[in-house]
């Protein structure tokens, strides 16, 4: 299962977020989002779970915690190509 966590530290790393998942599960993944032209954090990733189990718990225990110095949001990613709100506030069509 694929994990959405926003409002990271500009310091976290794909690894320190793959050590703070491990504890409730094996890892497939763990990336944090850049910015292609600075190389700066966007303050979000994405961690893939072995099984929705782990990852359902990983989410109840990690949302709205501390790390790094942040507090997190944690959540079950939407599926790659669905959009989010922004096109319908925007009145945009894709």
């Amino acid at each position: 299962m694929n994990i959405f966590v926003a409002k990271l530290g500009q310091s976290t790393t794909g690894d320190s977020l793959k050590s703070l998942f491990e504890q409730f599960g094996p890892v497939t993944s763990a990336k944090v989002i850049t910015d292609r032209e600075t190389g700066n954090s966007k303050g979000y990733g994405f961690v893939e779970m072995t099984t929705a189990e782990d990852a359902d718990m990983a989410i109840e225990k990690l949302n709205e915690t501390e790390f790094e110095g942040s507090v997190i949001v944690v959540k079950k990613a939407k599926p790659k190509g669905q959009k989010g709100n922004n096109q319908r506030r925007f009145g945009r069509r894709y």
